[in-house]
């Protein structure tokens, strides 16, 4: 099992694949990666050899910024939206879309399925309909 900034990457997935479990890196960063490296993408983790391995293990930790200082840097920026007070600031204080989706119906995931309203509930059987 290969350990890459703190995360155990599957086996039996291609590595172009398994590479995506590491916050920060998707499927185009990791073919990316995988060219630079000159590493077939369909191989297998299990299968890739431990030069391969060190190689992208330092490539990733040393060039690219993922896991938990991304994590840092994506909070402290919305921290600072938070703090001058702008739209996008507002409306992740509140809970809210901030990328201009609507939200009398679609923003069921944001506010968590919570239904607010009298009306928007569903009904129960025992109820006089």
């Amino acid at each position: 099992m290969v350990r890459i900034a703190g995360i155990n990457i599957p086996d039996n997935k291609r590595i172009e694949i398994a590479l995506t479990y590491i916050y920060g890196i998707g499927l185009s960063a990791s073919q990316k990666i995988l060219k630079e490296l000159t590493i077939d993408v369909n191989t297998r983790t299990k299968d890739l050899t431990s030069d391969d391995a060190n190689r992208l293990r330092d490539l990733i930790e040393k060039k690219l910024r993922v896991e938990g200082e991304l994590r840092h840097v994506v909070k402290n920026n919305i921290k600072r939206l938070k703090e001058i007070g702008c739209y996008r600031g507002t409306r992740h204080q509140k809970g809210l879309p901030s990328r201009g989706q609507r939200t009398k119906t679609n923003t069921r995931t944001v506010r968590g399925n919570t239904r607010k309203t009298m009306g928007s509930g569903r009904k129960k059987s025992s109820d006089k309909t």
